[in-house]
C-alpha cells in the first residue's frame, strides 16, 4: 500500500488484524508499520550495499511526526548511497545507552534499595516514557520532550503537576546515570517545569452530603459483604461442608472502613498508613505516631487521637488480635504490608456517587476541615508533617472567618 503521509493521514490509520506496512509516495524507502495492537512505527526499506535489501527501525510515530521521519530517512539513504553500511556499524551504535538500559539494567536495582518510593519510581518511568524506551539516552532532547509534554496537556489532559513528576523522575535517573559516569551529559538538564496553576487552584475535599454518603455507602457495603457470607455458609451447610467466620459477629468485615476512618481522621498519607504498626499507637496518651521511616517527608509525626479514631482502632485490635510490632492494616492476601485498596475504594466512590476524590484527598480532606473550624495554619501544618509553611498555605483561603476576626481586632 502507498500514500502520500501526512501527519492527519498517520492519525487516521486505524489498526486491522493484520500489520499493514504503508510506503511513502513523497519520499521513497520511508514505511509506516502499523501493528494490530495500534502501535505505528517508522521504518526504512532500502538495499544495503551488498544488494541485500532489509529493514531499518527509525521510531515510533507517536514521538516522530511525518516530517521528521522523512528527514531521518533522508540522511540515512544518503548514507547508504555513499557506501556506507549501517549493518555494520551496529555495535558503534548498540553502544550508546537507551533509556531502558538504563532503567532495567542500572537504575533500577539502585533507587529500589535507596529510595522508599523506588517502586514507584520505576513504575511511573515505564508507563509515562514507553515510547522513549528503545532511544538513546542522549537523544531525548528538551524538544522531544517538550512535544510529547505538549500533547499529553493538550489530548490527554494531563495536569502540569502530573507532568511535572513525571519528568522529575525522568531528569532523576539521567542526572544518576551522569553522576556515574555512564552517560556523559542530561540533554534534558534545562527542561523548564510547567507552572501548577491548574491543581494549586483546586483543594478537594468532601461536603457535608458527600460525608454522609461515603458513610452510608460503607455501612451498606458491609451489609452486602456479611448477607454474601451468610448465603455461602448456607451453601457449604447444604454440601456438609466446613463453614466461614460468621461476619455478623465482628465489627467491621474487613480493612476497609477502619482505613478511610483513620485516614479522614489523621490525614496520614496512603504508604504510612499501609506500613503503620500497633507498636504507633498508644490508647494509654491518645497518640498515632508516623514514623520517619514510613512518612514521605523523613519526619516524625504525633497525631492527637479523637474519640472516633479511639473507637474504632479499639474495636479493629479487638476483632483482629493483632498487636506489637505487627501491621495494623496488612494485606489480606499476603500478610505483608498492602500495596493497594483501588477496586474495594473505587466501589465505595461509586455506591457513593463522590466524583474525583482520590485516596490522597482524603489527606486534603482532613486538613481543609481542621482550617474551617479555625484550627491555625501552623498547627495544621505540624499534623501534616510539612516541612515548611508553604505547602500549608493552600488551605489559607478556607479560613475566611479566621482572618476577618483577626482584621476586626483592630476596630
Amino acid at each position: 500500500m502507498q500514500e502520500k503521509l501526512t501527519q492527519d493521514i498517520v492519525k487516521k490509520i486505524t489498526p486491522t488484524d493484520k500489520r499493514q506496512k504503508i510506503k511513502d509516495l513523497v519520499l521513497p524507502g520511508l514505511m509506516l508499520r502499523v501493528e494490530p495492537s495500534g502501535k505505528k512505527t517508522w521504518y526504512i526499506d532500502y538495499k544495503r550495499p551488498n544488494g541485500q535489501r532489509t529493514f531499518h527501525k527509525i521510531g515510533c510515530a507517536t514521538i516522530l511526526t511525518v516530517m521528521q521521519a522523512r528527514d531521518v530517512a533522508q540522511k540515512f539513504l544518503a548514507s547508504v548511497k555513499l557506501g556506507i553500511d549501517p549493518i555494520k556499524t551496529e555495535e558503534v551504535k548498540k553502544e550508546r545507552l537507551t533509556l531502558n538500559q538504563l532503567i532495567s539494567e542500572h537504575y533500577s536495582s539502585w533507587v529500589i534499595d535507596n529510595r522508599r518510593s523506588g517502586k514507584e519510581t520505576i513504575a511511573i518511568l515505564t508507563r509515562a516514557f514507553k515510547d522513549f524506551m528503545d532511544m538513546p539516552v542522549e537523544e531525548i532532547s528538551m524538544l522531544t520532550i517538550e512535544q510529547w509534554r505538549t500533547k499529553k496537556r493538550q489530548v490527554n489532559g494531563l495536569k502540569a503537576s502530573s507532568l511535572n513528576r513525571q519528568i522529575t523522575a525522568l531528569k532523576a535517573a539521567i542526572n544518576w546515570a551522569v553522576k556515574r559516569e555512564i552517560i556523559a551529559a542530561n540533554p534534558m538538564a534545562r527542561l523548564e517545569r510547567l507552572r501548577e496553576e491548574d491543581s494549586e487552584t483546586k483543594i478537594r475535599y468532601l461536603s457535608p452530603e458527600e460525608r454522609e454518603r461515603l458513610y452510608a455507602a460503607l455501612d451498606e457495603r458491609e451489609i452486602r459483604i456479611q448477607a454474601e457470607r451468610d448465603n455461602h455458609n448456607n451453601w457449604l451447610e447444604e454440601r456438609k461442608k466446613p463453614v466461614l467466620p460468621d461476619l455478623k459477629q465482628c465489627a467491621f468485615v474487613d480493612y476497609l472502613k477502619p482505613m478511610i476512618i483513620v485516614s479522614l481522621n489523621t490525614g496520614i498519607r496512603r504508604g504510612s498508613l499501609f506500613q503503620l504498626l500497633w507498636s504507633d499507637i498508644d490508647f494509654q496518651e491518645g497518640i498515632l505516631t508516623v514514623r520517619p521511616s514510613s512518612e514521605k517527608s523523613s519526619k516524625l509525626i504525633h497525631i492527637p487521637m479523637n474519640e472516633t479514631l479511639t473507637k474504632t482502632l479499639t474495636t479493629w485490635k479487638e476483632q483482629t488480635g493483632r498487636n506489637g510490632d505487627e501491621l495494623v492494616f496488612p494485606s489480606p492476601i499476603t500478610g505483608e504490608v498492602m500495596d493497594n485498596c483501588k477496586r474495594a475504594w473505587g466501589g465505595v466512590l461509586k455506591a457513593a456517587n463522590v466524583k474525583k476524590f482520590r485516596w490522597h484527598d482524603m489527606r486534603h480532606d482532613f486538613a481543609s476541615q481542621l482550617v474551617m473550624k479555625g484550627v491555625d495554619l501552623n498547627t495544621v501544618r505540624e499534623l501534616l508533617g510539612h516541612a515548611d509553611m508553604k505547602m500549608t498555605l493552600k488551605y489559607a483561603h478556607l479560613a475566611p472567618k479566621v482572618k476577618r476576626t483577626a482584621v476586626n481586632l483592630l476596630d
